[in-house]
């Protein structure tokens, strides 16, 4: 299915931390640019990261200490830093697909039908 420009999502800061770690706890170690593939493969190409995007959060999970990252030889032999979930980025994840849970149903309360205070469909 082929999306337009203006149907691809910027993936949100808090989303893709989620993001992130669920790929990483999945995969293993990867560098960024198949950290990003990866996502854009699982999304249909719908969510697209830049580098300007993904990096600075790479930079922030690793601060927080929820991955660790490493300097390895990429598929084409170049120097890439590999990056793999921690302990505490294995919690985080948890509590983040949590959290997300909890909104996305809430939202999905929203979407359906409202009813008013008495209880009838509006």
């Amino acid at each position: 299915m082929k999306h337009s420009h203006s149907d691809k999502a910027d993936v949100l800061r808090g989303t893709l931390v989620l993001l992130v770690l669920r790929t990483l706890e999945a995969l293993g170690p990867l560098h960024g640019y198949a950290i990003a593939r990866r996502i854009e493969q699982i999304s249909n190409n719908l969510l697209q990261l830049n580098q300007g995007t993904l990096y600075p959060a790479l930079l922030h999970l690793e601060q927080e200490g929820w991955i660790g990252s490493r300097w390895g030889a990429s598929e084409k032999n170049r120097k890439a830093r590999y990056y793999s979930i921690t302990a505490a980025g294995r919690r985080q994840l948890a509590k983040e697909a949590d959290d997300w849970q909890r909104m996305s149903s809430t939202i999905d309360r929203f979407l359906g039908p409202i009813k008013d205070v008495v209880g009838e469909e509006a």
